[in-house]
């Protein structure tokens, strides 16, 4: 099966067992610097000498990205492959942050590793 969604799949969606075994996240989820709601709180952050990126845009976008890694594992027996295709991941100082919230998994930029992986039956 293939589900394609858009941000909105990230809340109130439970796909239990093999049915969901990849997610695929095609940037990170940062809230657009148009929002209303965001540029009220990130002046609001300004005005009490904060920092909005640090305070504001990254928390938000750190619970988003793990809402969504959420979608794949549901419970104990739950296993699959996520590729977030962001380099900012990587490439950007902040990219420890999203990487230090999600759960211990083994990591790997080598597609042939995740395909492998995927290939093994799961337990059940």
């Amino acid at each position: 099966a293939l589900l394609v969604a858009t941000s909105s799949f990230w809340e109130g969606v439970d796909v239990r067992g093999d049915t969901l075994s990849l997610v695929i996240i095609d940037k990170l989820p940062f809230t657009s610097p148009d929002d209303p709601l965001l540029k009220a709180r990130m002046e609001d952050c300004r005005l009490r000498g904060g920092d909005p990126f640090d305070e504001v845009q990254l928390p938000d976008a750190v619970i988003t990205l793990k809402q969504g890694v959420g979608r794949l594992i549901r419970d104990a027996d739950d296993r699959g492959v996520l590729v977030i295709c962001d380099n900012r991941l990587v490439m950007r100082p902040y990219g420890a942050t999203f990487l230090a919230s999600l759960p211990p998994a083994p990591r790997t930029r080598d597609i042939a590793r995740a395909v492998r992986f995927l290939a093994i039956p799961s337990a059940e």
